[in-house]
């Protein structure tokens, strides 16, 4: 049987107002990253994809460090699982 995991995560990351267009060019270089809603208060919407919670929580680590962020918040997690015959 091959098991197969996605972990989705759904975070809000604010950020310093003046350098949001900044911020918004480094996640975008994130892999299995998606922009989605924002607001003009610095605020915006991410969605990561991973195989490994491991590889969600490191990235919220790096968001947190990137120029200009103040925050990263965990808004939603769910893990999908895929079962099917290998």
């Amino acid at each position: 049987m091959n098991n197969e995991a996605l972990h989705i995560a759904s975070l809000l990351v604010h950020c310093r107002p003046e350098l949001l267009d900044a911020v918004k060019r480094n996640l975008a270089l994130l892999p299995g990253l998606e922009l989605h809603q924002e607001s003009a208060a610095g605020k915006v919407v991410v969605v990561l994809e991973a195989e490994h919670e491991s590889r969600i929580l490191g990235t919220i680590d790096h968001i947190q460090q990137l120029p200009g962020v103040l925050n990263a918040a965990l808004i939603y997690h769910e893990l999908l699982t895929l079962e099917g015959e290998a």
